[in-house]
């Protein structure tokens, strides 16, 4: 016998050996109501970081739509001065606006984005807290 002594027999005894432990009174509806109110939680965060995705997405569209009429414009409006020291001086002072415009746009964008994570993270920290609570409850009235 390759497996020696070992009576296979005894194994299927084990869940009747396992019905004299006794196992603490769950409260099952507490932890699905608990489980709900997380995922939940879970769903409207997600809700907020999809419509801020899509409301950055929405800006970054603008900008880059703005920027290339305004590449456009500048454009023109260097071809249309005299001189090439005028042409020289026009483009510096494009150059000069889109850089600021650049900074401007990119400043607005990451407040965006932290707006955005702020606000996701709120609802996760709020529902950590408010299960965190429910534990101590639930603990409280097991004593």
């Amino acid at each position: 016998m390759p497996f020696g002594d070992f009576d296979f027999a005894k194994m299927f005894e084990m869940p009747k050996q396992m019905g004299e432990f006794k196992f603490a009174a769950v409260d099952m509806e507490g932890v699905v109501a608990t489980q709900r109110k997380n995922i939940e939680a879970l769903a409207q965060a997600n809700q907020l970081a999809v419509e801020s995705m899509q409301a950055i997405a929405r800006r970054q569209s603008e900008i880059f739509r703005s920027m290339m009429e305004e590449a456009s414009s500048a454009m023109r409006e260097v071809m249309a001065a005299g001189s090439p020291e005028e042409k020289a001086a026009k483009q510096t002072e494009i150059v000069k606006d889109a850089f600021q415009r650049a900074v401007t746009n990119m400043r607005e964008l990451a407040e965006l984005v932290a707006k955005s994570q702020t606000e996701a993270l709120d609802v996760v920290q709020k529902r950590v807290a408010d299960s965190l609570d429910e534990i101590k409850t639930v603990i409280a009235k097991k004593k």
